[in-house]
């Protein structure tokens, strides 16, 4: 099979100094000639910036360009195995893997009982680790031998594998289909967002029925109760249901504290669902509990940080990089929210080979806004236009709209009047191709038009006209969205009042938690 070479540099890339180091000393333990060319071309690629293969044979001059796609996947795959041999420890799945393959040269070898004792073994091990999955692979392999050698008593033992098939069939049935549910709801989010009408609810609510397995939850094991809050999270998170969405949030993150034992077995998913926890209260504006998780959560990723390997120290800055930012938004604590960027773009820089567009395209959206309520313009609308610039087609079409309309106000703070009627037309033509052209974007959108023209006296009214509009559009089921995105009423307040958007803010969460200003 070829190996793109983005693939090969960007795993090349990737490594950390002991990763490096123990594939080196791997490849020594193998030997061979034909190794000194793939490390050759290890060396040449791991000190390139960018892939240039015409420079391989210059500094390579032994290896023909012809022998360079031969030794890339050469390379490729011992990377692979060096890497499996360094992560097998860490990795309970990659570990019964491994002796499920011992298992079956010993079966090769005609050693049916040492094979079957090793069977037996690692069956307990995936049972305690709940790898359904994998323990259905092992009875399926132990019928198999005892179907075709005897090698003990079947008058209890075949009925014994059967029920053990039987059910753990149906456990992986279920958790299959619950996985399923939850990564299809994953992905009508990332495309769409939020729900935007009568008509988005009923589908979700409809695909959401239809697609649920009838179960007892309380009759579920850890990971079928784990998808199945999955599930409920994306479900009522897409219907801004926060309430039901920080409930089976709270409830996911809670069975991993009931089985401490997983939280090693499977940190991603315990980091996954402390991220929902976190980002539903956001919502909520329950200030008092986020802060308390958070808090927390800082406390489990540091605890966890010694033994993480790279996914999950990638999951661990984004969530709590993203967790801070929220707690900033909620406090109206701007500057200092600003005086984080500079970590969250080094963090941009270390990950850039390992993070999607989606998620570097939320964290400039966060930054814009960060800047914008900071009352640097220029900043935010040098991160909105990177937003922008993405060429990314319909992935998070929500963020895409709203990067716009932060734009034009931007703009408009700037002065740049010469450049809104412009833009505005533009994002008008973007918000008709999206379909999302919604009332408070129109709104918004119609005031900005005007605002162009009007004097101070007017401008004033037109302000407070425009306020009254979106504060009884805030509570409307479908429109509340926006404003998920965007405090446009605040900043409207700050027009109002002559202060500054942060300030307003700042004043509001405040007044709200009893707190008295510095």
């Amino acid at each position: 099979m070829p190996i793109q070479t983005d693939h090969l540099f960007k795993l090349i890339k990737t490594l950390t100094k002991s990763e490096k180091r123990n594939f080196k000393l791997y490849v020594n333990r193998i030997g061979g000639k034909e190794n000194a060319k793939f490390i050759q071309l290890f060396d040449v690629i791991d000190k390139q910036r960018e892939y240039e293969e015409d420079q391989i044979c210059k500094k390579i001059p032994t290896i023909k360009k012809s022998q360079i796609s031969n030794l890339k996947r050469h390379l490729y795959r011992q990377l692979l195995i060096s890497l499996r041999l360094i992560h097998i420890q860490r990795n309970m799945d990659i570990e019964i893997r491994e002796q499920l393959d011992f298992a079956k040269i010993l079966y090769n070898k005609g050693l049916y009982l040492q094979s079957l004792k090793l069977l037996d073994r690692i069956k307990t091990i995936a049972y305690e680790n709940h790898q359904d999955s994998l323990h259905l692979e092992i009875i399926e392999f132990e019928k198999y031998i005892e179907s075709g050698y005897i090698t003990r008593s079947l008058n209890y033992r075949a009925d014994e594998l059967a029920e053990e098939s039987e059910k753990l069939t149906k456990v992986v049935d279920t958790t299959s289909k619950l996985s399923n549910l939850a990564l299809q709801l994953y992905g009508l989010y990332i495309r769409n967002g939020h729900i935007r009408s009568q008509k988005d609810a009923y589908f979700i609510w409809e695909f959401f029925k239809s697609k649920l397995p009838k179960v007892d939850i309380n009759k579920l094991n850890f990971y079928e109760k784990i998808y199945m809050y999955q599930c409920h999270v994306w479900y009522n998170y897409i219907l801004q249901d926060f309430l039901k969405c920080y409930s089976n949030a709270f409830r996911w993150v809670y069975l991993f504290k009931e089985n401490p034992k997983m939280i090693q077995t499977d940190p991603s998913m315990y980091l996954r669902g402390y991220n929902n926890l976190l980002a539903t209260l956001f919502y909520i504006g329950d200030y008092p509990k986020f802060k308390r998780n958070l808090e927390e959560f800082e406390q489990v990723t540091q605890s966890l940080e010694e033994d993480m390997n790279t996914n999950g120290k990638l999951l661990c800055f984004q969530y709590l990089q993203t967790a801070r930012i929220n707690g900033h938004f909620i406090e109206g604590s701007f500057k200092e929210g600003v005086r984080q960027i500079p970590e969250i773009e080094a963090g941009l820089e270390r990950y850039k080979y390992h993070m999607d567009q989606h998620r570097v395209m939320v964290f400039y959206y966060k930054i814009a806004c960060l800047y914008f309520g900071s009352g640097n313009n220029e900043a935010a609308l040098d991160y909105l236009n990177r937003i922008i610039n993405f060429k990314v087609g319909n992935l998070r079409e929500d963020i895409q709209c709203f990067a716009r309309m932060l734009q034009l106000i931007c703009h408009y703070e700037l002065g740049n009047i010469d450049l809104l009627e412009y833009i505005i037309k533009s994002v008008y033509r973007f918000l008709a191709k999206m379909e999302d052209l919604n009332m408070v974007q129109n709104e918004v959108l119609k005031f900005l038009r005007k605002a162009l023209y009007l004097d101070d006296g007017d401008l004033r009214k037109a302000f407070l006209q425009l306020k009254n509009k979106l504060e009884i559009l805030a509570d409307h089921p479908y429109e509340k969205r926006s404003f998920l995105y965007l405090d446009i009423i605040s900043w409207l307040e700050s027009k109002l009042s002559n202060k500054h958007v942060g300030d307003i803010i700042r004043e509001k969460f405040l007044k709200k938690n009893n707190l008295a200003a510095n």
